[in-house]
């Protein structure tokens, strides 16, 4: 039987990398028989220009018909002046919460033939794997946005809110993930400051009781962004909420080499969406320099969490490994003296690899 699915490739760089991971989930179904069908859809800016909707309503019914969704980017300065309503990311954040998926994870793999491309020393990243989970449909993102005249100018209120709810079942989700790795959670907050952070920690307390084989630390987010830098190798599994997610798991980008390298899967009651961790680049796009690789990897986990194919979500994730040891790099990985390949030539060497290795 195929599946189905949708792609978004979006703005900017987005249409050049959803080619590549195309190319390379052809690659896996032919070597392991099984049949993808595509629906490209319009999302993001390019929805604003031909429908003036960033999410029109064909693709949310496009969406939720699929089986997996795999996205580019959204944005650029084009739009940047909009009505909120009519910007791109109003349509991401209007997705996420259309599909109520909750829950993004990020992986965060120090790969060995990338150390040289962080700005850190190699015996501080050696041996980083760890995942990172951001509540994704709650918090300041979606609470209620407001401005008001005052006698000096404006006055700007964004509302962070978070319900027990929310917390309950990403706080579990994490549990069970780190249960099944190694059994360390570090939940992530700011309840020195915040009552929306009180309220987590005290909710992580109360899950944390039917989990009594994990050890769950409790770490402020300010803490955290100087461990991830300071000593990476301690996290295994990371919880927290949504803005403090979207901004340390950009930081730990800087732990794989670049942010063109990171993967995400956002999960919850029905279709999973999965897309690179970084943006639409519109400064480079059309140019065919930009790095496949996150979204690449972001196909292998939608094999893996949507379909429960751990053997073609390994082909892919093997190929990319093996690849990058044989010195191919594209221009965000590379040093002043190394050879790059461009877009297409980096999604080659990985279908390549993948087609060179008989199914087991």
């Amino acid at each position: 039987m195929s599946k189905k699915i949708a792609l978004l490739p979006g703005d900017g760089i987005g249409p050049e990398i959803v080619a590549e991971a195309v190319k390379v989930l052809d690659a896996v179904a032919q070597r392991f028989s099984r049949e993808f069908v595509y629906e490209t859809l319009p999302i993001g800016g390019n929805a604003i220009d031909d429908f003036q909707d960033p999410l029109p309503p064909h693709t949310v019914k496009g969406l939720k018909e699929s089986d997996a969704i795999l996205l580019g980017a959204v944005g650029g300065p084009k739009w940047d002046q909009n009505p909120s309503h009519l910007r791109p990311e109003s349509g991401l954040l209007r997705m996420r919460k259309e599909l109520g998926v909750f829950a993004n994870l990020r992986p965060i793999t120090a790969f060995e033939p990338l150390l040289h491309a962080s700005t850190l020393k190699k015996e501080v990243l050696s041996g980083v794997d760890f995942l990172i989970l951001r509540e994704l449909t709650g918090g300041i993102y979606f609470g209620e946005k407001r401005r008001t005249a005052t006698e000096t100018g404006e006055l700007a209120t964004d509302t962070l809110v978070y319900s027990t709810q929310e917390i309950e079942r990403i706080v579990r989700m994490a549990f069970d993930i780190a249960r099944k790795r190694k059994k360390i959670l570090h939940s992530v907050d700011k309840a020195n400051v915040l009552e929306s952070s009180r309220l987590w920690r005290e909710t992580v307390n109360r899950i944390g009781k039917d989990y009594p084989d994990v050890k769950c630390e409790h770490i402020l987010v300010d803490n955290c962004a100087m461990q991830l830098i300071r000593n990476p190798r301690q996290f295994d599994v990371v919880v927290t909420e949504n803005m403090f997610g979207d901004i340390l798991s950009d930081e730990a980008a800087m732990l794989t080499g670049s942010i063109g390298m990171l993967p995400s899967a956002s999960l919850g009651a029905s279709v999973g969406l999965y897309e690179p961790c970084h943006g639409s680049a519109p400064d480079i796009a059309g140019r065919g320099i930009a790095n496949p690789l996150g979204t690449i990897l972001s196909s292998a986990m939608l094999l893996r969490h949507s379909f429960g194919w751990e053997a073609e979500a390994a082909a892919i994730e093997e190929a990319v490994y093996e690849v990058l040891s044989k010195g191919v790099r594209s221009a965000d990985l590379a040093t002043p003296d190394e050879k790059t390949v461009s877009t297409s030539e980096m999604g080659d060497l990985v279908v390549q690899s993948i087609r060179s290795k008989v199914a087991s």
